[in-house]
């Protein structure tokens, strides 16, 4: 039987090489993006979310056999804009479509990022987003750099998925809930990075045991695990994918 997999961000970095591999084995997969895809929406706002949850249902005939919630910008857009599409997108996505998940039993994968462990990435704009408060997230988002922003961001994803994973909602309606933590990876978002004058040099000086950027079918090939009944034990797992960057700063942290 055919797997149905929505996956927002679609059209372009990781979210597109998810998409590539998930249809290579023979899924239908369902697109969201703000442009070339199946789902025509702008996550940055509420409407767009509800828009783009009711089209997945709509096309999905409401069952989902997984979900990859990748669509994000970076830190060298607005700091408010980055709190609405990193955390408040992700998460209306994946609790939005949490039933059509738990009608065909299937699995969600969020997309976090390394940066959610960097010095200075908790305090009250990760409460704000979980406690689902986004005018106050993003007026407190105002007042960051971008990096702040989207490493606070980045966290309260990675917690929402740790604290929602276990419970009766997700696993025990037979809905497997797990993220992964890409590092500097070598997308188009990521150039943007590179070509900004002040990010590009901290970028290109952030640490990479393994050796330059890691690439989008890299982590495409960690989401389709965490997808797979392979994985059927990952529950609430954050895999770190990002070239040992996170073992060499926090050897300790486990």
């Amino acid at each position: 039987m055919t797997r149905t997999v929505a996956v927002t961000g679609s059209a372009s970095g990781i979210g597109a090489a998810v998409r590539m591999r998930l249809a290579r084995a023979g899924a239908r997969v369902i697109g969201v993006d703000v442009r070339d895809a199946d789902v025509l929406a702008d996550l940055a706002d509420p409407a767009g979310r509800a828009a783009a949850t009711a089209a997945v249902r709509r096309a999905s005939d409401g069952r989902l056999d997984g979900l990859v919630a990748c669509a994000g910008v970076g830190p060298h857009v607005a700091s408010p804009t980055i709190v609405a599409v990193d955390y408040f997108g992700a998460q209306a996505t994946l609790a939005g479509l949490r039933d059509c998940l738990a009608a065909a039993r299937g699995a969600a994968v969020a997309v976090a990022s390394n940066a959610a462990v960097m010095p200075n990435a908790d305090g009250p704009l990760v409460d704000a987003c979980l406690r689902g408060d986004e005018p106050g997230a993003r007026a407190i988002a105002a007042g960051l750099d971008g990096p702040r922003a989207y490493a606070g961001a980045k966290l309260a994803l990675a917690r929402w998925v740790r604290r929602h994973a276990p419970a009766a909602a997700w696993a025990g309606a037979g809905v497997r809930l797990n993220a992964v933590a890409p590092g500097a990876v070598l997308t188009p978002l990521l150039q943007q990075g590179l070509d900004d004058a002040s990010l590009g040099p901290a970028i290109r000086g952030f640490p990479i045991p393994t050796g330059g950027f890691g690439t989008p079918q890299q982590i495409a090939a960690a989401v389709a695990f965490l997808l797979d009944r392979d994985a059927a034990f990952c529950c609430g797992t954050v895999l770190f994918v990002d070239g040992g960057t996170d073992a060499l700063l926090r050897p300790d942290t486990i």
